[in-house]
């Protein structure tokens, strides 16, 4: 099989686009899904109807988040950038300096309890700064739930959007993050850099 030539691979796209429009219009379009080029990598980033309900980091495999997403949500998932372009353009303003809260529709459907009670706080964490695991543990009214912490913002299906990156352990270290150590620090970095 022969790689498409570049007025094939526009073909693919119009194909694709009116696929999705034709599916958004039919009401069957229930998970869309595009790619995101990004300092951090490329990032995986999926939406309902409700709003983003899903950042992936490439290291996380799109293919098995996007599995995941048919499991969990619906097995109505499409390539669908249209949906996400509100998404992309504050991310893209974000990693450009020019962007510092996210104002865009979440659907919160994959976090639970006291997970979704941590990751609905991290946005008060102020750009720029940190908080510790068990600061915000202290925020979300578990004070000594400092583990679960870790653990909800291991979980985040929002990274990015919702900041667990400004989460640090007591000691200042930086800690875990899903899109992993260098993904982390330099998340920091690009927010202390005024």
């Amino acid at each position: 099989m022969t790689d498409p030539t570049p007025a094939e691979q526009v073909d693919l796209a119009v194909l694709r686009a009116r696929l999705a429009a034709g599916a958004a219009d039919a009401g069957v379009l229930d998970v869309a899904w595009s790619t995101l080029d990004s300092p951090v990598g490329r990032l995986l980033l999926a939406a309902t109807e409700v709003g983003l309900v899903r950042v992936a980091f490439e290291v996380e495999g799109h293919d098995a988040v996007l599995d995941r997403l048919a499991t969990t949500v619906s097995p109505r998932v499409l390539r669908a950038p249209a949906r996400l372009d509100a998404a992309a353009r504050q991310l893209d303003e974000y990693f450009a300096g020019r962007r510092r809260a996210f104002d865009l529709p979440l659907d919160r459907r994959l976090s639970r309890a006291f997970q979704l009670a941590v990751l609905e706080h991290l946005p008060e964490i102020p750009y720029g700064r940190t908080a510790s695991y068990a600061a915000v543990a202290a925020a979300a009214g578990s004070p000594r739930a400092v583990r679960a912490v870790g653990t909800a913002c291991a979980t985040n299906p929002l990274p990015l959007v919702v900041p667990c990156h400004r989460v640090v352990r007591s000691d200042g270290a930086a800690g875990r993050y899903r899109g992993g150590p260098e993904a982390k620090a330099l998340l920091i970095d690009l927010e202390a850099t005024p």
